[in-house]
């Protein structure tokens, strides 16, 4: 993530969500771990619903979800949410809204793949 991330994302505008002036790279990398942590707990929840967690529990059915999440988290949070709250909180840099920018969009796709395939295959071994 130190190394992907177009900068200043993780050190100014991730604080900057909540008000936090920086460069706060520490303040940063907290807020996106427990970003990360929530939205586990999210997946989780979801896949608790009779529609999906039979899917769920198998790993190929838990691939096609992570992968899935991982997209979903992308298009709502990063292209959506996140350029309309740095408007809302007054960040002057904030992404156009939708934020879909070439090469951040993709990277951060891939980052939320890669985060949502362990979650949702580490939930189908713990569920099998």
């Amino acid at each position: 993530m130190q190394y992907v991330m177009p900068p200043p994302l993780l050190e100014i505008v991730i604080p900057a969500m909540y008000g936090i002036e920086g460069p706060a790279l520490l303040t940063g990398w907290t807020i996106h771990q427990f970003h990360g942590v929530v939205l586990g707990i999210a997946y989780v929840a979801i896949v608790q619903t009779d529609f999906l967690q039979t899917s769920a529990s198998r790993i190929g059915g838990a691939t096609l979800l992570g992968l899935g999440y991982g997209v979903v988290t992308t298009v709502l949070l990063a292209v959506i949410v996140m350029p309309l709250w740095l408007s809302a909180v007054g960040f002057p840099a904030a992404p156009p809204f939708p934020n879909a920018a070439i090469p951040g969009t993709i990277v951060s796709l891939v980052g939320h793949i890669l985060y949502a395939l362990p979650v949702a295959i580490g939930y189908a071994i713990v569920t099998e």
